[in-house]
């Protein structure tokens, strides 16, 4: 065998190694994927079999069939059509979720395009903070964000969770690394041909800097839609919870229902995903160039 052919075969090899170490972290992630899509299509009978050493303790492990032995549509039409509190918290997580993205809209994107586009005092100081802020987990605001919501009567109501969320500095930061790749050049020669400020952030800064702006709302969808800590401390009213909160209301004898109502639930990310991974990608670059 001649060295060319032999090199042929070492790569072949390589990537044969490299691909399979690969593709078997993501066969695992995609597991419990699985689960939740056969789970979905099993009988009340066979998941209570399958299932009962985890909430009996009657047994060692687990049974589970990847294909289920008598497929049934049972658990999506009961939640479908004989569940209404399903499609009240749907609801809910549509209008939360769609609040805050619309409000991050409006009061984040003009803020990143204040802090890229514009030179002030103590800007890169306030631009500081704002990462410093994005930083810190809900633990640790929670306790003042309760003071405030109290303090305007917004406890126990929708906007307890929204308002915080419209006010985040995460779509600031992302929109921010964005606007920052427009040649300041551009932004002159608008300026010079009489181009107002206004005109200049509708006309060249949206256009221009709608990938970072797309991937902080694919960011903030596959964040709000999963919202659980901020609904749990801030609303009391169950019919005012979101859809995650759903869930874990669900007993063992309703596991079906449990595996339906997550195959549901996981929809929307997975399609805001698909559609949005390619500006998601470029949010990432954004958020990793320095200055």
């Amino acid at each position: 065998m001649d060295k060319k052919k032999a090199r042929e075969w070492y790569i072949f090899i390589k990537q044969g190694i490299l691909e399979t170490v690969l593709i078997l972290p993501a066969l695992l992630v995609c597991i419990p994927i699985l689960l939740l899509v056969t789970g979905g299509f099993m009988a009340r009978d066979e998941l209570r079999e399958g299932l009962a050493p985890v909430f009996t303790g009657m047994g060692d492990y687990i049974q589970w069939n990847w294909m289920p032995n008598y497929p049934t549509f049972e658990n999506y039409k009961s939640l479908l059509f004989e569940t209404p509190q399903f499609f009240v918290l749907f609801w809910n997580s549509v209008k939360m979720t769609g609040c805050i993205l619309i409000g991050q809209l409006l009061m984040g994107v003009p803020a990143a395009w204040s802090f890229a586009v514009y030179r002030f005092r103590s800007g890169k100081a306030v631009f500081t903070m704002y990462v410093a802020l994005m930083l810190l987990p809900f633990q640790v605001m929670m306790l003042s964000n309760y003071l405030v919501l109290d303090r305007l009567h917004l406890m126990n109501t929708q906007w307890a969770v929204i308002l915080p969320a419209v006010f985040s500095t995460f779509p600031v930061f992302i929109c921010y690394g964005g606007f920052r790749q427009i040649p300041a050049a551009m932004l002159e020669s608008a300026r010079i041909d009489g181009a107002g400020e206004l005109h200049i952030f509708w006309k060249i800064g949206l256009p221009l800097g709608k990938g970072g702006i797309l991937s902080a709302m694919v960011l903030g969808f596959l964040e709000y839609w999963n919202l659980m800590e901020q609904p749990l401390a801030f609303l009391e009213s169950k019919e005012l919870w979101p859809l995650s909160l759903y869930l874990p209301e669900i007993t063992w004898q309703q596991a079906g229902y449990a595996f339906a109502a997550s195959v549901i639930t996981l929809i929307p990310s997975v399609f805001v995903f698909l559609m949005g991974q390619e500006y998601l990608e470029q949010g990432i670059i954004y958020a990793g160039l320095k200055e």
